[in-house]
């Protein structure tokens, strides 16, 4: 049996992918958002929920470096890659993230965009792991609770494999650094015989 727990199936993330896409549409009606995304993980995520947004939206990507900021290290450093490439001046802004850690580089990043003065911003985030989390600050949209493990699938990669899984599962990323291989039956359809379950995490409100 593969060392792999499912959390979240296919099926379950894009019903909660059209579930989040539905809330943005209604709350910003009349309005045309701008969804940021950090690469490479949310990309995935990015990509289904813009499409379910019914609404003339625009798409824009950062890339941030992060040493210790997402761990327990002190004194993390986060540094921009990759910046945006219009100004977000005057425009709704939500953030598109795959999972929140620690928040910490989010929290970077939200005072990054905050500065540039947005109408308005929000985050949107497929998973959030709260027991790990020590940045202040809520998370608008939130897809699921995540369990304080090593998760990979749905953007989410282990040495740049595995995002190409379209479901999520928890796994030993200790065993996949002594054989980067161990889960690549994944991706041809061999889903491990344990389970987990995919609550939806109550309703959070938002920063206004």
């Amino acid at each position: 049996m593969l060392p792999a727990t499912v959390l979240f199936t296919e099926a379950q993330i894009q019903d909660r992918v059209v579930d989040l896409a539905q809330e943005i549409t209604l709350a910003y009606a009349g309005r045309s958002p701008v969804l940021v995304t950090m690469l490479k993980g949310a990309v995935v995520f990015l990509a289904d929920l813009c499409r379910q947004i019914d609404l003339p939206l625009r798409v824009d990507f950062m890339s941030i470096s992060s040493y210790g900021a997402d761990s327990t290290a002190a004194g993390g450093v986060v540094r921009i890659l990759k910046d945006l490439d219009q100004d977000i001046g005057g425009e709704d802004v939500i953030v598109v993230d795959d999972i929140i850690d620690t928040g910490l580089t989010l929290s970077y990043l939200l005072a990054t965009l905050s500065s540039r003065q947005p109408a308005s911003l929000e985050v949107c985030a497929l998973q959030a792991k709260t027991v790990r989390r020590s940045a202040p600050g809520e998370i608008r949209y939130r897809g699921f609770e995540c369990p304080d493990r090593f998760v990979i699938g749905y953007g989410l990669d282990h040495g740049e494999r595995y995002r190409n899984l379209p479901l999520i599962v928890a796994t030993d990323q200790a065993a996949l650094a002594e054989n980067a291989d161990l889960l690549v039956p994944l991706i041809s359809g061999s889903i491990p015989e344990a389970t987990g379950t995919a609550e939806q995490p109550e309703e959070t409100p938002g920063l206004r």
